[in-house]
């Protein structure tokens, strides 16, 4: 019966115009009927759902369905034929991140899981902002169980693309290869460590055509066939980390890296055993893999009790964006539309390449990855804008990129954090990179620049191993992050009575009971600069007490300025 109406939706899809406005109503309601629905209003979904902005603005997202106590979706619209259709991701991301759900469906509605972009051939399906599969129209038939979440009964959809899970499934093999190597057989950690991120380096990069193709799989596929992993890695981490192209042999089309990550190469012998989870591993698609779920690969190489002391915890992407919007997004949203000169645009576009991030409990760089995106898609706003409003701009050379990884500075004082936070940014790059230069194909006319893959940024000198509370912050435009969070009482537990007692004196004014990390916002709110932002996670009783007279009280006492504050809110990974 489903495939039948599904049949109907596609032969009735097929024969409209695709016009964006006058036809996608129409389309969405067919496709809810198809799924087994009366229709969009039947299903309690909403059509031109009023959006306010924080900026004052009302904008208006195509539809919005947020059924009780399951995932809802919301879907916009382009028109028949759009081809760029992922570049307009950005905006639906905007209307989730600025909708209050409860103001649309009523009191304990929440945030669609799921958002669709849809040019009427073709939908593109987003879990948790992350892109989970592509499905064109004609293909619907053979692939309704990725539309699951649409159905009356909600069914788990099964995805051919789920970054979250592949991405999860990656990390969790590449952990199991940490604990056998360290806890079974004793072998160092940091060595362990190092190793571990340069062959996942290399799985990336061979799927992302950095590596010829299949090359690091073909290395493991010839070590389980007797080789050792000591010398067939091993040269080839040399050689990716050598300016110097090998004249002949295996590793002559290797090209140089740089990255920082191959400065030591010290390559593990690998057994049978590590190998055919790696070889598992290599079987995964890495180009799907999300670099923010190495905070989970992170998280996997430490112990419990060094989680909860270094307050290590991955943060999933949603919840950082309720950090980087009030910090980042709104405030150069703001910019580009009061800008309105070709030359205002420009400026902006030079500002932006100068605008630094700073995260001084950076764990493995989740913040500062999310960071880059949303500066990447502020500098697509001003390109764009720049293209739509100005028509004379044949000799108008922008070349390159403005967004550089180099603006980003994180520090943390676990050193493997450190590591993974580097990986993070510079698998970000390629990924970024890549759809960077999808993203400017239509505006061939500004002289703009595709990124290029090699060699790889150092960020040694960017995001490096400190302790945040004693030693010095780059300056930075902007201050993001998830600092540690122990109460008084566990400070003292878990930590060093000569670390806590040199804290203390560094702030002889802070109150004694306050939590560990309102000594984040102290800091934070002493190295900003005016009219900067900063946005930081704290625990609930920073609100409270001691915690508060030396955090938030400090704050306003002092010429800050608490704005978007949210009282209390439950936070992924804690």
């Amino acid at each position: 019966m489903q495939k039948e109406s599904i049949r109907e939706f596609i032969e009735f899809a097929n024969n409209l115009k695709g016009d964006e406005k006058g036809e996608a109503q129409l389309y969405i309601d067919r496709l809810f009927r198809a799924f087994g629905h009366g229709g969009i209003i039947e299903a309690n979904g909403s059509l031109e759902t009023r959006i306010k902005f924080s900026t004052g603005k009302t904008k208006f997202a195509d539809c919005i369905w947020l059924p009780p106590k399951r995932p809802g979706v919301l879907i916009e619209m382009k028109k028949k034929g759009e081809k760029y259709l992922e570049t307009h991701f950005p905006q639906a991301r905007d209307y989730w991140i600025e909708m209050n759900p409860e103001t649309i469906m009523g009191e304990g509605a929440q945030k669609p899981e799921y958002i669709i972009l849809c040019n009427f051939e073709k939908f593109i399906i987003y879990r948790y902002l992350s892109p989970v599969d592509e499905i064109y129209l004609k293909e619907l038939p053979d692939r309704l169980t990725a539309f699951n979440f649409l159905l009356p009964n909600n069914s788990e959809p099964i995805f051919r693309n789920n970054v979250e899970e592949i991405s999860e499934e990656a990390a969790k093999l590449i952990g199991t290869i940490f604990k056998y190597q360290v806890y079974e057989l004793g072998q160092d950690r940091q060595k362990v460590q190092r190793f571990l991120l340069q062959c996942v380096l290399a799985l990336f990069s061979e799927d992302f055509g950095l590596l010829p193709n299949g090359f690091f799989s073909k290395l493991i596929r010839d070590c389980l066939k007797g080789e050792s992993s000591f010398d067939l890695f091993g040269s080839l981490f040399k050689q990716m980390a050598s300016p110097k192209q090998a004249p002949a042999g295996r590793f002559r089309e290797i090209e140089y890296f740089n990255g920082g990550l191959f400065e030591i190469v010290d390559p593990l012998d690998l057994d049978h055993k590590s190998l055919e989870i790696l070889k598992e591993a290599s079987e995964k698609k890495w180009q799907n893999v999300n670099p923010v779920i190495f905070g989970s690969l992170f998280e996997s190489t430490l112990t419990s009790t060094e989680r909860h002391t270094f307050g290590a915890h991955f943060t999933r992407e949603p919840d950082i964006l309720k950090i980087v919007n009030p910090t980042i997004i709104k405030p150069w949203k703001a910019k580009i539309e009061k800008a309105k000169t070709l030359g205002e645009l420009t400026i902006l576009l030079e500002e932006l390449s100068n605008f630094k991030v700073l995260d001084p409990s950076c764990g493995c760089g989740n913040f500062l990855y999310v960071a880059f995106k949303v500066l990447k898609d502020i500098e697509f706003m001003i390109i764009e804008k720049i293209a739509l409003n100005f028509k004379t701009t044949k000799h108008l050379k922008l070349g390159l990129s403005k967004v550089s990884i180099k603006q980003f500075y994180g520090i943390d004082i676990q050193p493997i954090a450190v590591e993974v936070a580097k990986m993070t940014m510079m698998l970000g790059k390629e990924i970024l990179s890549a759809e960077w230069n999808k993203r400017i194909e239509p505006f061939d006319s500004l002289g703009l620049i595709l990124d290029q893959g090699l060699p790889l940024d150092t960020l040694n000198k960017n995001i490096y191993c400190a302790d945040a509370i004693l030693d010095p912050w780059p300056n930075a435009d902007v201050i993001i992050g998830n600092p540690p969070y122990q109460s008084k009482n566990k400070m003292k537990m878990e930590m060093d009575h000569e670390y806590v007692n040199l804290i203390r004196e560094r702030y002889p004014d802070m109150p004694g009971r306050a939590d560990y990390c309102v000594y984040w916002f102290r800091k934070t709110h002493d190295q900003l600069q005016d009219g900067k932002y900063a946005g930081l996670v704290g625990t609930n009783t920073i609100r409270q007490n001691d915690s508060r007279v030396g955090g938030l009280d400090y704050i306003l006492n002092n010429g800050g300025t608490i704005v978007d504050a949210v009282s209390t809110q439950v936070w992924s990974g804690v």
